[in-house]
């Protein structure tokens, strides 16, 4: 046990350890509150004074909900050493949340916009403090939960920390190598002398190598055999790096360095974020300091990102979700423009449902009458096109699944293992989101097709009004004998009228029956639709893969346990052998489940989506054509009927006149048209 004055702490509950001072958790004597303390080594105290105190200066400045709080400063009791107490935080920091299996391949969206948010907020009261940090990393990021659950995350380790302006330089080179910045790393890790000074956009690089490892779970510099095996290759691709590269690697000994100007595909974030944080990772992860961004413009670019809402769109064609951007007070319009950036689906030819109701956007109103979306409740999106849905692009897990050696080796198996369980809890995410494809694709289609069944009983009904009007109209067979009178023209004028009408009416007469045959045929879609939700709703992929995974699980905490120690008995490397296979065989089933159950049924119902897709836009089509034609009717028929009017009226007129005996003429509203329905 060690002490100070008001603290007491276990050298056993070690938090973290670094070169000049080690990091416990500690307890308050008289309210048992918990702390971290860093106690400073002998090492420390060969430092400048100026160094020494420096720490303690800057977090004295520092009050913000996004950097660790210092408490107070103590001494220990017997060896004098220094002691700084500061906030707890319960949850370890961000590299050991990317570190979890769970977070082999870089955090869900909502948890990185956490991280983004809150690294900002930090690094944007240093900067208002005129701090540069100097050793921005994963693991001095720390993570604490909120009254209602959420994350906080809080930069810490001011070792390095001093003040700085923006135009101001340094020459003393601190920070942990894979996160340095070039011209750091050629002095403090390949040990070249050179005269370079630093300025504070040296943090924007460690912030960039950050985010994108927050983002997809690796480092976005790897040389073979990883970036402390060859320095030189590692300082050779970031100082190579292209403009508007984010990412190198070196995938052979000695072979060609490749660049990535994207994210992986194997990275969670949607593409509708990553299009706003691929830009500002380029422009921070640049070498030439004269070229890399400032905080201004960091902090201004980022903030643009943290005040956008997201809106979720399923696009029925395609058979994607996609998460778009835009700040609330946009237009509607520029909405339906940043969709057609993601869909490429002009704006005009977009059309909305949003659970089971038209949604009617006019472009010029505010983005704000959007309804509120989430993933699973999102805007689906239709088009009068049709096209071969694309769906999800994935990376099989199983090519990122390694291998267990033949012979015992705790350290190899531990690693191999978490491998495989982060390539397992990938296959469980990715199994979420193909069954989460399949509902959002039946479901739009259900309420297209309903859209679809309503737009026929509205053709029957305006096509029924039409022919009623028509057979309101026509005259009887006593005026059309009195239109052979060769003496009144007008009767012959109106007679044509009569046939044009008839016509019309023949025309109109066929559509009852060809609305009655799409009925049909989309009441016999919406069983096979409903027959297949059903399918979908019993689907039980998900609980087998996560049992397989809670099973491994289990046998990858014995491994973390196991390599911790110098060896294993002859019984216990038994068992150690024997649960490498139980593991292997769990990651065996894992994997084909998610093939033939999830992946096989994704395919499957893509394209049985599709054939839906096509049917329903030929009924669509179809009803477009009748509406077209029963609205060109009825102008065509309230023609004809006005002309028949005036003609009768001139005949009646030219009898008057003449004084010839006036036929008897039938009034519309006593006319029906036989046969006609």
């Amino acid at each position: 046990m060690q002490s100070t004055v008001n603290y007491l702490w276990h050298t056993d509950d070690l938090l973290g350890q670094g070169a000049t001072a080690s990091v416990y958790k500690a307890r308050n004597k008289k309210s048992g509150e918990l702390v971290a303390v860093k106690v400073f080594n002998t090492a420390s105290y060969l430092r400048p004074r100026e160094v020494q105190v420096r720490e303690f200066e800057v977090l004295r400045k520092l009050n913000h909900q996004n950097i660790v709080k210092l408490f107070a400063v103590e001494e220990t009791g017997t060896s004098r050493q220094k002691v700084l107490v500061m906030e707890y935080c319960s949850s370890g920091s961000l590299l050991s949340v990317l570190e979890s299996p769970e977070n082999a391949f870089g955090l869900p969206e909502d948890e990185f916009l956490v991280v983004l948010r809150c690294v900002v907020a930090g690094m944007n009261h240093l900067r208002e403090n005129s701090i540069v940090h100097r050793d921005i990393k994963p693991g001095n990021i720390m993570r604490l939960v909120g009254e209602e659950g959420q994350s906080v995350y809080k930069l810490t380790d001011f070792g390095a920390a001093r003040e700085l302006d923006d135009e101001e330089k340094f020459v003393s080179v601190y920070g942990t190598e894979e996160y340095l910045h070039p011209d750091m790393y050629e002095r403090a890790v390949l040990r070249k002398p050179q005269q370079k000074a630093f300025g504070v956009t040296v943090d924007l690089w460690s912030i960039g190598v950050t985010l994108y490892h927050a983002a997809t779970g690796s480092l976005p510099f790897v040389p073979f055999g990883g970036p402390r095996r060859n320095k030189e290759i590692m300082y050779r691709i970031t100082t190579e790096k292209p403009a508007g590269a984010i990412a190198g690697t070196q995938k052979r000994e000695n072979g060609p360095l490749e660049w990535s100007y994207a994210l992986p595909i194997t990275c969670q974030l949607s593409m509708g974020l990553q299009r706003q944080l691929v830009p500002i990772l380029a422009n921070i992860l640049e070498v030439e300091q004269a070229k890399c961004w400032g905080f201004d413009q960091f902090f201004a670019e980022t903030s643009d990102i943290l005040h956008r809402v997201v809106v979720h769109v399923f696009s029925l064609p395609q058979a994607a979700l996609h998460h778009v951007y835009i700040h609330a007070h946009n237009t509607i319009a520029i909405f339906l423009e940043a969709v057609y950036k993601q869909t490429n689906m002009a704006p005009q030819h977009q059309e909305y449902l949003f659970e089971g109701h038209l949604c009617v956007l006019e472009p010029s109103l505010s983005a704000q009458h959007i309804a509120h979306t989430t993933r699973s409740s999102p805007l689906t999106l239709f088009s009068v096109a049709s096209e071969t849905p694309k769906g999800l692009a994935f990376r099989d897990p199983a090519l990122d699944i390694p291998k267990f050696m033949p012979k015992v080796d705790l350290q190899a198996d531990y690693n191999t293992a978490k491998g495989v369980l982060g390539a397992g809890y990938q296959a469980l995410r990715l199994a979420r989101v193909l069954l989460a494809g399949q509902e959002l694709m039946l479901r739009g289609l259900h309420w297209f097709l309903e859209t679809l069944q309503a737009t026929c009983r509205r053709t029957l009904e305006v096509t029924q009004m039409a022919l009623l009007f028509l057979s309101n109209s026509l005259v009887t067979e006593r005026f059309s004998d009195m239109a052979r009178m060769p003496e009144i023209q007008e009767l012959k004028r109106a007679t044509e009228l009569r046939s044009k009408l008839r016509a019309v009416a023949e025309v109109l007469s066929r559509f009852p029956h060809s609305i009655t045959e799409i009925q049909t045929s989309l009441g016999r879609l919406s069983s096979e639709l409903a027959k297949n939700r059903d399918q979908v709703h019993e689907d039980r992929s998900i609980q087998q893969i996560q049992c397989c995974l809670d099973k491994m699980y289990l046998i990858y905490k014995q491994f973390k346990k196991s390599r911790m120690r110098p060896g294993l008995g002859y019984n216990e490397e038994q068992i150690h052998k024997l649960d490498k296979v139980n593991f292997s065989h769990l990651a065996k089933r894992l994997l084909q489940v998610f093939q033939e159950e999830c992946v096989q049924k994704y395919q499957t119902s893509l394209v049985t989506h599709g054939n839906w897709m096509r049917s329903l836009h030929e009924a669509r089509n179809r009803l477009r054509l009748m509406g077209c034609s029963v609205a060109a009717c009825s102008t065509e028929a309230q023609g004809i009927q006005e002309n028949l009017s005036k003609a009768r009226a001139a005949a009646v007129s030219f009898q008057n006149c003449a004084g010839l005996p006036l036929p008897l003429l039938c009034t519309p509203s006593s006319c029906v048209v036989r046969g006609e329905g």
